[in-house]
């Protein structure tokens, strides 16, 4: 079971490293299908989650590619947002069958959007016009960036999906940022949103640590070679494949 675990972490990694996809997208549905209890597939994936988006924090930051200002109010918005639904989801764990067909059937829908998000990235994302919120300044749009955190911190608490992706398009439109930027800033308030959400599920006793380990054991040296020769691959039409594959999961959980 470990050595599977380990692969399926290798494989994940190396689609992450290769297409810049979201790993819960792909790994979190993944573990409820072969059997994990839904809400340990969610803990799991947002402690896993928070070391691997830890060493892309550091990268960015030293090359000082984040908008702290920018990360400040998602994170206002989006950390009571994932406690509140953390606190719901353990307020049915009484209900066994009720939490996980609640978790089941957010995943589902969330996993659809997230396809749809990842499609709308990689095909659209050039052929934006600037539009009029873009131009304002953050200040202006404090209000804004806070409720952007509120909703989208919600679905993370909830499924731990979308902490990179749903924030990403927000991102590219709603505010003028660079690549780079908009990437570093994306990550970082990622890192501090799973890493709070991944301490109240470790609180709650839903994280396989066992688990954690395993998949960490592969998915490291996956991101590195998919990260190594993603830039000799075209990753379009791999982001393409990997957000449908997304979809189907969405489809088969709900």
């Amino acid at each position: 079971m470990s050595i599977g675990i380990a692969l399926m972490g290798l494989l994940v990694g190396f689609l992450v490293g290769l297409t810049g996809v979201g790993g819960a997208a792909l790994l979190t549905p993944v573990l409820i299908l072969i059997g994990v209890n839904p809400s340990i597939a969610v803990g799991t994936d947002l402690v896993y989650n928070s070391i691997t988006k830890l060493f892309g924090v550091f990268g960015h930051w030293r090359q000082k590619t984040v908008n702290l200002q920018m990360v400040k109010y998602l994170a206002i918005g989006s950390i009571p947002s994932a406690a509140i639904a953390i606190g719901a989801l353990h307020f049915f764990e009484a209900s066994y069958h009720n939490q996980e067909q609640i978790i089941r059937n957010a995943l589902g829908y969330v996993l659809i959007f997230v396809s749809l998000a990842i499609i709308f990235k990689t095909f659209f994302e050039k052929r934006l016009r600037p539009n009029r919120i873009q131009a304002k300044p953050l200040s202006e749009k404090k209000g804004l960036t806070i409720l952007i955190g509120c909703i989208f911190g919600f679905i993370v608490g909830l499924t731990s999906l979308g902490s990179g992706s749903l924030f990403a398009v927000a991102m590219i439109y709603l505010y003028k940022m660079k690549t780079s930027e908009m990437v570093g800033t994306d990550i970082t308030h990622a890192f501090f949103l799973v890493t709070v959400a991944g301490l109240l599920h470790i609180g709650f006793g839903t994280v396989n640590y066992m688990l954690v380990g395993n998949l960490l054991m592969g998915s490291i040296p996956g991101v590195l070679v998919g990260s190594t020769i993603s830039a000799k691959v075209p990753t379009r039409p791999l982001r393409a494949v990997v957000a449908v594959l997304i979809f189907v999961s969405g489809i088969k959980l709900i």
